[in-house]
C-alpha cells in the first residue's frame, strides 16, 4: 500500500489496514452478487461470466483481512483470538462469514460443478448470502459512531437481495388447485 510506505495510515495502522481490507471484502461480495441481478432486472447476461473471479477476490481479500487479524493484530495469540471471537459478537459474525466462504472458493471451479452436479453446487454457493450478510453485519457492528458507509452497504445488499427474492417468486410455480 502506497499509504504504508509513506507512514500515512495513521496512530493506528493495524487497524487501518484491517479497514481497508474489509471494506475492499465487502465491495468485491456485493460486486459477486451484481451479475445476476443485472441480468435479472435488465436481462443483460455478460457480466455473469466474471462472477466467479470476483468472488474470488472477495475472499482473497477476506483472507487478507483475517490474516492481518491473526498476523499484525494479534501475533497468532489463539487462545486471545477465540476469546475475541466468543467475546465480540462483531468478530463472531465476521469471523463466520470467512468461514462460509471457503468451501466456496474451494469449489469455485469447473471440476467442482461437475463433481458435485451444478444443482447441488448451485445450492452450495448459495452460502455467499449468508455471507454477505454476515459480513455487512460484522461492519455495522465494528463500526461506533458514523453508520452511513455500512448503511450503505446494507442498502446495497438489501437491494440485491430483493432483486432476487422477487425473481423467485415471480418464477414460483403455482400451487395446485384442490
Amino acid at each position: 500500500m502506497a499509504d504504508a510506505s509513506r507512514g500515512e495510515l495513521g496512530a493506528n495502522p493495524i487497524e487501518a489496514v484491517l479497514n481497508r481490507l474489509g471494506f475492499w471484502t465487502l465491495v468485491f461480495l456485493l460486486l459477486a452478487l451484481l451479475p445476476t441481478a443485472l441480468r435479472l432486472l435488465t436481462g443483460w447476461g455478460e457480466a455473469i461470466r466474471y462472477r466467479r473471479r470476483v468472488g474470488l477476490f472477495a475472499f482473497f481479500y477476506a483472507c487478507l483481512h483475517l490474516a492481518t487479524y491473526v498476523v499484525l493484530d494479534h501475533f497468532f495469540d489463539f487462545p486471545a483470538i477465540v476469546e475475541d471471537i466468543v467475546k465480540r459478537k462483531f468478530i463472531t459474525v465476521g469471523f463466520a462469514a470467512v468461514v462460509l466462504m471457503i468451501p466456496l472458493a474451494a469449489t469455485s471451479t469447473d471440476r467442482a460443478v461437475r463433481g458435485l452436479g451444478y444443482v447441488r453446487w448451485q445450492r452450495w454457493h448459495r452460502l455467499i448470502y449468508v455471507s454477505a450478510v454476515l459480513g455487512v453485519v460484522h461492519f455495522l457492528w465494528r463500526v461506533k459512531a458514523d453508520h452511513r458507509v455500512p448503511s450503505i452497504f446494507a442498502a446495497v445488499l438489501t437491494l440485491l437481495l430483493a432483486v432476487r427474492a422477487l425473481a423467485a417468486l415471480r418464477h414460483r410455480p403455482a400451487a395446485a388447485a384442490s
